[in-house]
């Protein structure tokens, strides 16, 4: 649906919308100015995560977690249990002032537990506890009648808590201390077990540390491997020196460490054999010259064999010495390296010990440490959690918030009525205006017909007698309603008659639903309108049930239709014409008729074929259609059929089953007229409003 049409829904409910938010704002106000004022005190608690915990040790660090939300949900919740609730509620009285004991008395006794209800946990319903966002603050806020008492169970709690997390902090201490004291007794028994067996272990090495004997062993071990291999050396250069010296030869002789002196005697050999063969060769055997070299000669020739003999044995000597030390450090090189390796394998065992007791011996001081620390930081206060700010008896009570409170009503209210507005359009389904008649039904409104206050929902007298032509009996203002009712029936009249121009309608038949619909009033001023465009015009009463043409022109009825289809009579003979009115004639219903009923059909087309023919205009009022066998066969002797509905009352199933029956018989239905209808039932008729305004207006000029 368009937005106008909700803009009309709550337009047409304004003064019952009007009317409910204001009683809803009223009693709001009325319930709330009685109410008890409750007062709100805030404690407010600083929770800084970079203070240490301790004084000493690893606690007195800065900490740097960034578990920030998670810590302060947990210090809401711990706010929150009964080990911090009960001292204050119990010092307080704050469940007797809350009636929580009542309630759980009555539980216990309901449930018959073995639980006594004083030894329930402590639930406070006037305590709340709430972080601001971003901050390390926790807001502890307390609601009470009395002001002050808000205020000090407020501080008592944020008391209470600090005092909570000190005690936790000092149990949590002491039970550690405990439990290290007793592990302490198991690591000293360990360390004396170990140390005692490094010392045993030394002892039998008959070193105080085997390390560093080791370490002097692979030394001189190295140092032992190097002089023997240097031995090796010098004693296979002795040996190959005395191989030499061995062979005779004077060259090896003089390759050894004396062979200057016995090279130098050679020389000197040499130059006394040539001066000997010198002297030889001048002088004789007996010449002193000659004896004196020869026995120079034999002088040096002896001590060149001397000292070869001495070379040969100082060579043999020298290789004996080389042999001799290379064999000693073979030995001793040889038991090193057997004290090396026999300490060496029993160092993997002493390193074994020595890291078991070093251990043992690290962790017993470690704990010793700790245990200190923990004596000093239990008796430490920890100042992360402090109260920033103490509470205060608040001078404004929170509860009730009267201007809240009305605000709310009135935005509640005004939100029920437009949705009881809606709700109640959506819910309704008469026939109201011309879009919902299309969109529903699939036919058209062809009219609708204002609705006239000085009628009573009832339409008055086509014609008074007394007063002439009128329309109705209206008094007052209903002169300028019976206008604006006479231009809607002009309408609907050039509405039927100009709808199809290639087919000119003659006869018309105008029916409704139900009773009580105004399709009489809308036959009778329809008909009145049409004569008085000066064509003749012809209104049948077809409704020989509960006929009512004759009472709104003030005519007899005591003759009419019936008898014309009972053949007592023609229908020439009983036709009526208003006096002021010579264009409009009438056919009354006549007195009521059973037989008359059932000839209906043939008879009324025998009528209407005769009055189309002499009338420009016949309309025929025919009986409800919804219960009445006539009005369908009425519908399908007429050009066109008008089913009339009266706005805001007729169902719109009743028309869519008329609508239905009458498309079944093929009848023409030219369409749907709505009747009293008025600008407050729908959005459609903003215009009807305009008549009364356009004739006062008229009147003045």
């Amino acid at each position: 649906m368009p937005l106008s049409h909700y803009v009309w829904v709550f337009k047409r409910h304004r003064w019952k919308m009007l009317a409910f938010v204001v009683a809803c704002a009223a009693a709001t106000y009325f319930v709330s100015s009685r109410i008890t004022p409750v007062f709100e005190s805030t404690a407010t608690v600083d929770v800084d995560r970079q203070t240490p915990q301790g004084v000493i040790g690893q606690e007195a660090v800065r900490s740097s977690v960034n578990d920030s939300d998670q810590f302060l949900a947990t210090q809401i919740r711990l706010i929150q249990s009964d080990s911090v609730l009960r001292p204050v509620a119990e010092k307080y009285k704050l469940l007797e002032r809350e009636g929580q004991n009542e309630e759980n008395l009555k539980a216990w006794r309901e449930q018959k537990s073995g639980t006594r209800p004083e030894d329930a946990p402590v639930l406070l319903k006037n305590l709340k506890v709430a972080r601001p966002p971003n901050t390390y603050l926790l807001m502890i806020n307390y609601r009470s009648t009395d002001p002050q008492l808000a205020a000090d169970a407020a501080n008592a709690i944020a008391n209470s808590y600090l005092e909570h997390t000190y005690n936790i902090r000092i149990r949590s201490s002491t039970s550690l201390s405990n439990f290290m004291e007793k592990q302490l007794e198991e690591l000293r028994a360990k360390m004396e077990r170990s140390s005692m067996a490094l010392t045993q272990f030394e002892r039998e090495l008959n070193v105080i540390n085997p390390e560093e004997k080791t370490n002097i062993l692979s030394a001189r071990l190295l140092q032992l491997n190097t002089e023997y291999t240097n031995a090796q050396a010098e004693r296979v250069r002795r040996e190959s020196v005395r191989n030499s010296v061995q062979s005779g030869t004077l060259e090896a002789a003089q390759a050894s460490q004396q062979g200057e002196d016995l090279r130098k005697l050679s020389e000197r050999l040499n130059e006394a054999t040539e001066n000997f063969a010198q002297v030889k060769a001048h002088f004789g055997a007996n010449h002193p010259e000659y004896r004196k070299a020869a026995a120079q000669v034999a002088a040096l020739q002896s001590s060149l064999d001397s000292t070869r003999r001495n070379i040969m044995g100082r060579v043999e000597i020298e290789h004996q010495q080389a042999v001799s030390r290379e064999a000693m450090l073979q030995k001793t090189l040889a038991e090193t390296k057997s004290e090396f390796d026999r300490l060496n394998s029993r160092s993997y065992e002493y390193q074994a010990l020595k890291r078991e007791a070093e251990a043992d011996k690290k962790l017993y001081e470690e704990l010793v440490r700790k245990i200190k620390e923990a004596g000093i930081n239990a008796g430490f206060q920890n100042s992360s959690i402090r109260l920033a700010d103490q509470a205060r008896p608040a001078i404004l009570p929170v509860l009730p918030n009267i201007k809240l409170n009305v605000l709310l009503a009135l935005v509640i209210a005004t939100l029920v009525a437009f949705g009881a507005a809606l709700v109640g359009d959506v819910l309704d389904t008469t026939v109201r205006d011309p879009e919902q008649v299309a969109r529903s039904l699939n036919t058209e409104v062809i009219g609708s017909l204002p609705s006239v206050k000085s009628w009573r929902g009832k339409l008055g007298p086509a014609i008074n007698s007394a007063s002439g032509k009128a329309l109705v009996r209206a008094g007052g203002s209903g002169e300028q309603a019976v206008s604006g009712f006479e231009e809607a029936v002009r309408t609907l009249r050039n509405s039927i008659l100009l709808s199809d121009v290639d087919r000119r309608m003659r006869s018309l038949l105008v029916t409704s639903a139900s009773p009580s619909e105004g399709k009489s009033t809308t036959a009778a001023h329809l008909a009145l309108t049409h004569a008085e465009q000066g064509r003749r015009t012809l209104l049948i009463d077809g409704d020989l049930r509960r006929p009512s043409v004759h009472r709104r022109f003030n005519i007899p009825a005591n003759r009419g239709l019936s008898n014309v289809l009972t053949a007592e009579c023609a229908w020439r003979e009983l036709l009526v014409s208003p006096e002021l009115v010579p264009d409009l004639h009438i056919l009354p219903a006549g007195p009521p008729s059973r037989r008359a009923s059932d000839l209906i059909g043939r008879g009324l087309e025998e009528v209407l074929t005769e009055a189309t023919q002499e009338y420009d205009l016949v309309v025929l009022d025919a009986p409800p259609l919804l219960g009445f066998a006539e009005p369908l066969q009425m519908a399908t002797i007429v050009d066109g059929v008008v089913v009339v509905t009266r706005a805001g009352q007729t169902s719109r199933k009743a028309v869519g089953s008329v609508l239905t029956t009458l498309r079944r018989l093929r009848a023409n239905v030219l369409g749907v007229v709505l009747n009293e209808v008025h600008k407050e039932m729908s959005d459609s008729y903003y215009y009807y409003g305009h008549y009364s305004k356009y004739y006062a207006a008229n009147g003045k000029g």
